[in-house]
């Protein structure tokens, strides 16, 4: 007989340092389980988070004597590796071993569930639903993968609520389960919002990469539903309506008006509602939260009711200061498609204003000269386009040095400013005319710690 997650008390984290995975530790805590964990290295906030809930392992690294037979279950992170010394103990022992993904659906097993995937736009779709929800007053669990405003966890896992909302990423399971996350969870109610490739150190072409959507797309069950961009074109070849037992829904981008640097949604009955968000692809992502919404039984005048309070999640399309005349976003666009999305939306809403927009390569695909070519022409669209990243990122991931006319070349803009000095990037931006221009800045990093905060301040002033 399978164990229920209510009869797991006793349970131990590996990498329990991770952004999701410090959240889950937390939320367990809160459940009443009792939670040890252990992680090589610890970073803010987490480090904090656990600290204060008691939870912060003693000090940092493996130690397998924390792992006992009185565990009743051990979950590892992706950040641990297939030889780790806990995780070995664990196999040892015959303990149960779950990866993060597995541990959620084990949680959820009586649950409706709902798992928003894509390559771009999931985590905005997964917060306006939330939002929508909890304006609403609905019962729901939810695992997201950002910081929302008014959720103190980004993982809640609870016996009562009957629905439970998942941001579905299509990164691998665990360092011993090669499986994407989002076949895991086993949805009733699944989102496509968009393919973009990424990942190459896993997925190495475009088309295993789209691979494993088509999987997720079958995976809809009988009765089910599979929500849709219809008018992304990868997304097509995946979502092919061939269950005659499935429902299958496209969405496009929401009917709209711009006025002043503000968008209004334009509804069924000709009203206009005010909305905080704004771009194409934010369009898309509302259009997208309200089919999922209109399945869990909000209307949708309730919809656009809560909407219009909706701030958008952390650090996508990020409001950090406004000005008279300028104003500073952050945003965590890094893959090509979001880039593009994100510049395009920008400089479409303030059309008068010079757009300067900067973009630090960080992940493993962004910096490799493999994939470096996918950015060809994604980011034609500001008006002074930069682009930043650190060599010791490359020493660090084993990757070959990045000359900067091989990131112009890649980009295919013979103007583009290249930066590997984080001082030297904030003394350019700093020197910029802001008068009637706007500030962009893109990354899942930080800049190697400039201080935005302080540059929105002088671009605003």
């Amino acid at each position: 007989m399978a164990a229920t997650p209510s009869s797991l008390q006793r349970l131990h984290l590996i990498a329990t340092g991770g952004s999701i995975m410090h959240n889950l530790a937390l939320a367990l805590h809160r459940r009443g389980a009792q939670v040890t964990g252990s992680d090589d290295e610890i970073f803010e906030p987490a480090k904090s988070r656990l600290a204060a809930a008691g939870l912060l392992p003693a000090e940092e690294g493996w130690f397998p004597e924390k792992i006992t037979p009185a565990l009743d279950a051990v979950i590892v992170g992706m950040h641990a590796r297939p030889d780790n010394p806990e995780l070995l103990r664990a196999q040892e022992l015959g303990l149960r071993v779950y990866s993060f993904p597995e541990f959620i659906y084990e949680a959820s097993k009586n649950k409706q569930r709902v798992v928003i995937g894509g390559s771009h736009g999931k985590t905005s779709i997964t917060s306006l639903i939330l939002h929508v929800l909890r304006y609403h007053g609905r019962q729901f669990d939810y695992a997201v993968g950002a910081q929302l405003e008014g959720f103190d966890l980004m993982v809640q896992l609870t016996e009562d609520a009957p629905i439970i909302i998942i941001e579905g990423d299509e990164y691998l399971s665990s360092p011993i389960d090669r499986r994407p996350k989002f076949h895991l969870y086993q949805h009733h109610i699944g989102v496509i919002s968009g393919i973009s490739w990424d990942h190459i150190n896993v997925f190495p072409t475009e088309e295993i990469y789209r691979e494993q959507f088509k999987v997720f797309a079958e995976m809809t069950p009988k009765a089910g539903v599979l929500i849709y961009d219809q008018d992304d074109e990868q997304v097509q070849l995946v979502t092919v309506p061939s269950n005659p037992d499935v429902t299958y829904i496209g969405y496009r981008p929401h009917e709209h008006v711009i006025r002043d640097g503000k968008t209004f949604l334009i509804t069924k009955k000709d009203d206009e509602v005010p909305v905080k968000v704004f771009g194409e692809h934010n369009l898309r992502n509302i259009s997208a939260a309200k089919e999922v919404c209109k399945q869990l039984g909000i209307k949708g005048k309730d919809f656009y009711e809560a909407l219009g309070s909706f701030k958008g999640a952390a650090r996508r399309l990020e409001l950090v200061r406004e000005g008279q005349n300028s104003v500073v976003y952050k945003d965590f666009a890094h893959a090509p498609s979001k880039l593009k999305a994100t510049a395009t939306a920008f400089k479409k809403q303030y059309p008068q204003r010079k757009l300067v927009a900067c973009l630090e390569l960080h992940t493993f695909s962004s910096l490799n000269p493999a994939f470096l070519p996918q950015y060809a022409h994604t980011f034609d669209t500001p008006d002074v386009a930069v682009v930043y990243f650190n060599p010791h990122v490359l020493e660090h991931k084993r990757l070959p040095p990045l000359p900067a006319e091989a990131v112009q070349q890649a980009f295919q803009r013979s103007d583009l400013q290249v930066f590997t000095n984080s001082k030297e990037l904030a003394a350019f931006l700093h020197a910029q005319n802001w008068q009637n221009a706007n500030l962009l800045m893109m990354s899942s990093g930080t800049f190697d710690g400039l201080d935005l905060a302080q540059l929105a301040t002088e671009v605003t002033k």
